[in-house]
């Protein structure tokens, strides 16, 4: 594939607000869980809540997508610049040349929760201002977006459970490839609520202390919450200057097992083939990946699936899970870990595992417990969700090592 520059990216998580924050946290291997105290929920859990997302005020004239969902997907949207460079990106292609492709899962279905409990006691009729479409609806925080921004490409929502995150990479490239658009703003945003929380806890999947992935003694997930986001477009035409520590979009592999409702294959077959052919399209061999970002949810199953996939492939090639320290933040871990990804790429250094102590032996990997420098060339993010949904995005850093091809409009 052509690769596809990521001019501008930002992510918001309970490890902070924008870059700096993310990167001062991942350097010094801290996390942002913490005992849930998210409204009416009475779990024995650990959470990872973006503080400040409550006293969001919605931009006049958006009003009708007050939801907690739309209110972090604005705090994201107004960190590291981010609104402005697609301000410049929209003002150089036009609005309507500018595309939108956001992945969440439950997207704002806490208003829903909310709506019922106000219920009118005769008739059961939801209360008058619940604006389903606007809140609740998958489809909303991607016209949201659209709208918060001023463009007006085509948009769409990708809910593909915990994957959703790193499928809007490859729908955004296609996109960008056909002619149909220059440029795409790509991301995921979830949000607490109590659907997830009681949901997971139903399955038996949620910890009760701080995850911790690829630990021989993991025992579950901490859901948190997210909104991360990044500009994707063609890089410069060959012979024009590039940042070498520009971060590229060199690879997208996507695969569909279908093996269970919500437990993956146990050899890990739809995530090995996502992975081959990520490095396929970014035309690299696993030996030149440097590092990679491990779905890491810490659950006994996911995570012995995951190692048999990377196993296969991957020989001692450092490795990570940054659940540890945002917690799995679901629809929106594909997009706030291929920002982690890129940081890693830029400020060359490999992100400890956070929370992990004691790496099981029988999953033989190199998981990498201290953060440390790394000039690294090229990273692998991997996103594998319930019903066998696995996407995996190969990036790297621009160079003279890195070959960039161009094909435009």
């Amino acid at each position: 594939m052509n690769p596809l520059l990521l001019s501008h990216y930002t992510a918001t998580s309970c490890l902070g607000h924008g870059l700096d924050a993310t990167l001062a946290a991942l350097r010094g291997q801290q996390s942002g869980l913490a005992p849930c105290d998210f409204e009416r929920a009475e779990l024995d859990t650990w959470i990872g809540k973006v503080n400040g997302v409550d006293a969001v005020t919605m931009r006049p004239g958006l009003e009708a997508y007050d939801c907690r969902n739309n209110r972090l997907a604005q705090l994201g949207l107004e960190q590291d610049g981010f609104a402005a460079r697609i301000a410049a990106a929209a003002a150089r292609y036009g609005a309507d040349r500018v595309g939108v492709f956001i992945g969440t899962s439950t997207s704002g279905i806490l208003e829903t929760e909310q709506a019922y409990r106000q219920r009118d006691p005769q008739s059961g009729a939801l209360a008058p201002g619940f604006h389903y479409a606007q809140t609740h609806n998958p489809y909303s925080v991607a016209a949201f977006v659209r709208a918060y921004c001023a463009l007006r490409g085509p948009a769409t929502s990708i809910s593909s459970a915990c994957s959703s995150g790193a499928k809007v990479f490859g729908s955004a490239r296609r996109m960008i490839e056909a002619g149909l658009i220059d440029a795409a703003v790509v991301g995921g945003v979830d949000s607490l609520c109590l659907t997830t929380l009681y949901g997971f806890n139903s399955l038996e999947l949620v910890s009760r202390q701080p995850c911790r992935p690829f630990d021989v003694a993991r025992d579950g997930i901490s859901i948190g919450e997210a909104a991360a986001f990044a500009l994707l477009e063609r890089p410069p035409a060959q012979g024009q200057p590039i940042d070498d520590n520009a971060v590229l979009l060199l690879g997208v592999g996507e695969s569909s097992d279908a093996h269970h409702m919500s437990s993956p294959h146990p050899e890990g077959l739809g995530a090995r083939a996502a992975i081959e052919q990520a490095l396929a399209t970014a035309g690299l061999a696993p030996h030149e990946i440097g590092y990679i970002n491990l779905h890491g949810t810490a659950t006994p199953s996911n995570d012995a699936a995951e190692s048999r996939a990377v196993a296969a492939l991957f020989d001692t090639t450092p490795c990570s899970s940054t659940k540890g320290a945002t917690g799995h933040t679901l629809g929106a871990a594909g997009a706030l870990e291929a920002v982690v990804a890129a940081l890693a790429l830029r400020e060359r250094f490999i992100p400890a595992g956070v929370n992990t102590t004691q790496p099981d032996p029988a999953l033989g990997a190199n998981y990498v417990l201290q953060s440390r420098d790394a000039d690294l060339r090229a990273v692998l993010s991997n996103s594998f969700g319930f019903g066998g949904t696995n996407c995996s995005l190969v990036f790297g850093r621009a160079s003279s090592t890195l070959p960039i091809q161009t094909n435009p409009r």
